[in-house]
């Protein structure tokens, strides 16, 4: 760098703006103006997240949502008669006969769901989604009977108007029903689950999953049960569905046994519920639970007369949990970027105390944009491949072009590899903390107190108030 030639500047001011004050005053300005690029490229992956799960939605849309059920239920009209007397006059009183319709809604006395499936990754350009396909089997019984002993004397159902009803997250989601038994006779179901959906349904979710819009779905199946009557039924129901990225099933029987399997080897338990038994290997898994009503807080029976119901609480079940989620890491990597901002800043700024080269703010500055467009190239890499792949490539490219353009700024390779290192290390780290979902904290505050320490001791003795700096560096001492 050339010799301060400028006579004219007051050499007060000349001292303060070559001593070390200045130097760090300008280098925290440094670090607060690089913040409007790190939020622009945060906002970048942001609009990315969004539309990935755009692009998710639209395939979801079209093969068959997250897969919810509920059910089945019976569900048996009633009337309930009642008296309402009015007083007319002082002699006369007038009754009315009041008939008020209400529906007896059944659980299962035994409820067995097994669900086996295939799962597949569709694409829509460089978006993708894990979808399913397979059979869910319902079998178990209804007993009516304690509903019905707790029916009120001016109460009257009608068996002979009986539905058995299973709601669903999407009518899209059913492909053929294989059987449909309700005591060695056939049942023959229509669309709609006759307004007893009994949970809300996932709409949406945000990229980072942090937020989920769930709304009330009309779609399902039911059936008449014309034959029903006050005594125990079996059923038995074979239906093909598909459905994508989660599935949920409600507890609605009295005893409910629930046997998953697919072949997806990353399962993530969710709900109310976790599996009593899992087997999970690289390529499949399997997870069984039992469920008995005492556990939940859904009735056995009930009587609707026009309330919504929900039962969302209670669900459980698995996502079809993806390892890698880019958007997720991505997002994860620029929270943390200014401190990885600061680390390459205040190397620099040692090895000029160190080598007693000066160096203008405009490196500086050019170092820190360096060091913000790693998180651009890993944004747009890992949308092309693996993201531990586009890390890899994002990282040696800023490292190699740091430790060049030290290179050119500093006397010797002596000591600008340092500057290599030190973005080497910070990128390690980095690493570990993405990965290290649970010790991300520790991780983090553990580096920098080391960065912090290091920096204490390597500063202990500098004189920071700078005395004859101005001097010495002009004489290139």
């Amino acid at each position: 760098m050339d010799k301060i030639t400028d006579k004219n500047t007051p050499p007060v001011f000349r001292k303060f703006t070559q001593g070390y004050t200045f130097k760090v005053l300008m280098l925290f300005a440094l670090v607060l103006l690089l913040l409007i690029p790190l939020n622009m490229i945060r906002g970048l992956v942001d609009e990315r997240g969004r539309t990935a799960a755009s692009a998710e939605s639209d395939i979801m849309e079209a093969w068959g949502k997250h897969l919810v059920a509920a059910g089945p239920i019976v569900t048996v009209p009633g009337i309930r008669t009642s008296e309402v007397h009015t007083i007319v006059d002082r002699e006369r009183e007038r009754v009315e006969i009041v008939k008020t319709p209400f529906t007896l809604v059944i659980s299962p006395q035994k409820l067995d769901i097994n669900a086996s499936f295939e799962t597949e990754t569709r694409k829509r350009g460089i978006f993708s989604v894990p979808l399913f396909s397979g059979t869910l089997n319902l079998t178990g019984t209804f007993d009516p009977g304690m509903a019905v002993t707790e029916l009120l004397p001016n109460e009257e159902v009608f068996f002979n108007q009986a539905e058995l009803v299973i709601s669903l997250s999407s009518q899209k989601g059913i492909s053929k029903i294989n059987t449909s038994r309700w005591n060695d006779k056939e049942l023959f179901f229509k669309p709609g689950n006759q307004g007893y959906s009994l949970v809300q349904f996932e709409h949406g979710r945000s990229p980072a999953g942090t937020y989920v819009e769930y709304r009330r779905s009309t779609a399902g199946i039911y059936a008449a049960l014309p034959e029903f009557e006050n005594n125990a039924a079996v059923f038995d129901i074979s239906i093909d569905i598909q459905g994508g990225q989660s599935i949920r099933f409600l507890p609605i029987g009295q005893d409910t046994h629930i046997d998953i399997s697919a072949d997806w080897g990353s399962p993530s338990f969710q709900g109310a519920y976790l599996p009593g038994e899992s087997a999970i290997d690289d390529t499949s898994f399997s997870a069984l639970w039992d469920v008995n009503y005492l556990s939940r807080d859904i009735p056995l029976s009930w009587k609707d007369e026009g309330d919504d119901r929900d039962y969302s609480a209670s669900l459980f079940g698995v996502d079809l949990f993806r390892t890698i989620n880019t958007y997720a890491l991505n997002t994860r990597a620029v929270k943390y970027a200014i401190l990885f901002l600061i680390v390459p800043f205040l190397t620099l700024f040692l090895l000029e105390i160190f080598t007693k080269k000066r160096i203008h703010p405009v490196p500086y500055l050019l170092s820190g944009i360096g060091n913000a467009v790693f998180y651009l190239l890993l944004l747009s890499l890992s949308e092309q491949m693996a993201f531990y792949t586009a890390y890899l490539l994002a990282a040696l490219a800023v490292t190699a072009m740091m430790t060049l353009y030290s290179r050119s700024l500093l006397p010797s390779w002596n000591q600008s590899w340092y500057m290599g290192l030190v973005v080497t290390l910070s990128y390690i780290l980095l690493y570990a903390v993405l990965n290290a979902e649970s010790y991300a904290l520790l991780i983090g505050s553990v580096g920098t107190f080391v960065v912090v320490a290091l920096i204490m001791f390597l500063t202990r003795k500098l004189d920071w108030y700078a005395a004859g700096v101005a001097e010495k560096l002009e004489k290139g001492e």
